[in-house]
């Protein structure tokens, strides 16, 4: 039985001795900045906020890169192991939250490896040329819309947000994608990070995430036309 990340973090602060870092960290906000210094003081209730706040998204970013549910609460109770053994090191070069996600993400890609199931990451690679982000079918030979993009004045996302059958639409297209695309949608639109966060956390260029970005929108977008149109 895996034991609970708040467990696994009491167990490892019960254990070590309090640590600080004052070096300079202009990169990190204030917020984060005072959240740090308490994590460093090794105070159980700011890692329990932390969790609370990042566990589940830290499991969805897990379970794009392993097999199992499983698996991917494993990876992220390692990430907190080595987010309480790096505290003394952070340096706040990035985000609190940028920070965590990389932690993440090379101990879930070194885990999918030995499960032979590593994304190709290679994520920096050019994305399929052959996988048009929209139907060329949708387009007139003079490359003017045949078939526009369907008007969305009344499905505003405050409304489909509300429709929870539109809500789990969107979650099932965003699984069928492409892995690097998944990743990316992933993390940008499902866990809001920025793209400057997400090139960090990713190893990607400012180029490919835009395009696998864009993919990766579009595919969804059609798709969920084609729901919203009753097909």
């Amino acid at each position: 039985m895996i034991p609970s990340a708040a467990t696994t973090l009491d167990m490892e602060l019960s254990s070590q001795t309090a640590q600080s870092d004052d070096s300079a960290a202009a990169d990190v906000s204030a917020d984060d900045l005072a959240l740090v210094r308490r994590l460093q003081a090794r105070d159980r209730k700011a890692f329990a906020s932390l969790i609370d706040r990042y566990h589940g998204s830290l499991h969805r970013l897990a379970r794009m890169y392993v097999a199992t549910d499983a698996v991917a609460e494993e990876v992220v109770q390692e990430t907190w192991m080595g987010v309480l053994n790096g505290l003394g090191t952070f340096e706040g070069r990035s985000s609190l939250k940028t920070w965590l996600f990389r932690i993440l993400t090379n101990r879930a890609k070194t885990r999918g490896a030995r499960e032979a199931r590593s994304v190709p990451f290679a994520i920096d690679e050019p994305d399929e040329a052959d996988d048009p982000a929209v139907d060329p079918a949708r387009f007139l030979p003079n490359e003017m819309w045949a078939l526009p993009p369907r008007r969305w004045e009344e499905d505003t996302p405050e409304k489909l947000l509300l429709d929870r059958e539109a809500v789990a639409f969107i979650t099932r297209a965003i699984e069928e994608l492409p892995a690097r695309q998944r990743i990316v949608i992933t993390v940008r639109d499902v866990e809001g990070l920025d793209a400057e966060e997400v090139r960090n956390i990713l190893d990607v260029s400012e180029t490919n995430q835009r395009v696998l970005l864009h993919r990766a929108r579009s595919k969804v977008r059609n798709d969920l036309e084609r729901y919203l149109a009753g097909g």
